[in-house]
């Protein structure tokens, strides 16, 4: 039996909806023809969507399992209600329908989700572990990919919680290499998270000797790693949620000129017009953030009168995941980081 590419045959609720819009998803692990069978054993979970769910949690790591079993339980695949958002996995591959014509791949190869898992059957029989620093969750589960999914096998050069921690943000970077010009001045808001972090190795290698790039933290951690990762020509904490503030800032560090580019990689709500002020007129700003807002963007751009092209974070662009992989293997101090930060197996 053949589904729809896109896995509108797994619908359940709304029917006709695709499934990421979908409330909630048929997650059995019956295969159709055009489908690949996955056994999970790890989740890279949204970094605004794990955010949210350890606040609502308190931080208590049981609580932290219920909200995600009832998430996964309810809707058939991991689909925060409150953020809209979901994540990754990686996993190995069980069964491949005899439709699936992708020959690269063969039952046993271990492989990351390239798409969210808002819009992934999965079903978890249990949550081993929840690392909480890394935003990752060790499970017993299975995954369903369409047809018109993509993934990666994993790099054998690079410890798999490590690549899926990269993989999970590999459309900021590859996205900044597309929108960064030689001579830009390039704001990266949340700079010291992995997608900031690599942003930043992406901006400066673009914007080359000529351009500039500002590297804006919050926490004094977030700050110490901007500096450490020597890619900021300027490194400075404020709170993103304070649009003026931050507009003094990077006036005064550009002399009111602004920046041409404006990465936004906050992982909390709120942070849509420190984006939009400190963009100059013409400029562009990506919101790569799913915390954003993109009603109070249009609106808060409308507002204040400011002409920005603005550019939804679409996670994924052709070449993304060999980008964002790319980045630490030419950047021992990032890799360094990274593997002592997010490589916790």
């Amino acid at each position: 039996m053949k589904g729809c590419k896109y896995g509108t045959h797994r619908v359940l609720e709304p029917k006709g909806a695709l499934p990421q819009a979908a409330w909630r998803i048929d997650n059995t692990t019956n295969l159709y023809n055009n489908e690949i069978l996955v056994d999970v054993d790890t989740l890279n979970i949204d970094a605004a969507s794990f955010t949210q769910i350890k606040k609502q949690a308190n931080g208590d790591t049981g609580e932290i399992a219920k909200i995600m079993k009832a998430i996964v339980d309810s809707r058939g695949k991991h689909h925060n209600p409150v953020t809209g958002s979901g994540g990754m996995f990686i996993g190995t591959v069980k069964a491949i329908g005899p439709d699936i014509s992708d020959i690269s791949i063969k039952p046993g190869d271990r492989i990351a989700s390239l798409v969210s898992l808002t819009l992934t059957p999965l079903a978890i029989q249990e949550i081993l572990e929840i690392r909480q620093d890394q935003d990752q969750v060790s499970i017993k589960g299975q995954a369903i990919l369409f047809e018109s999914g993509i993934y990666a096998k994993l790099p054998s050069d690079m410890p798999p919680a490590l690549a899926l921690a990269v993989l999970d943000v590999a459309g900021a970077p590859a996205q900044t290499a597309k929108l960064v010009k030689p001579g830009d001045t390039v704001l990266i808001i949340g700079a010291g998270g992995k997608s900031g972090l690599l942003c930043l190795y992406e901006a400066k290698k673009r914007a080359g000797v000529t351009g500039r790039v500002l590297g804006m933290g919050h926490s004094q951690v977030s700050h110490e790693r901007i500096a450490q990762s020597g890619l900021a020509d300027n490194v400075f904490s404020l709170d993103a949620t304070k649009p003026l503030e931050v507009y003094d800032k990077v006036s005064e560090l550009t002399s009111g000129r602004l920046a041409d580019v404006t990465i936004n990689c906050v992982n909390i709500p709120g942070t849509e017009m420190a984006s939009i002020m400190t963009t100059r007129d013409g400029g562009t700003v990506y919101f790569f953030s799913m915390a954003t807002s993109f009603t109070s963007a249009a609106l808060g751009a409308e507002g204040i009168g400011k002409d920005v092209n603005m550019i939804i974070g679409n996670g994924y662009t052709k070449g993304h995941a060999e980008i964002a992989l790319s980045v630490l293997r030419e950047s021992p101090v990032l890799m360094k980081m990274f593997l002592e930060r997010w490589a916790v197996s």
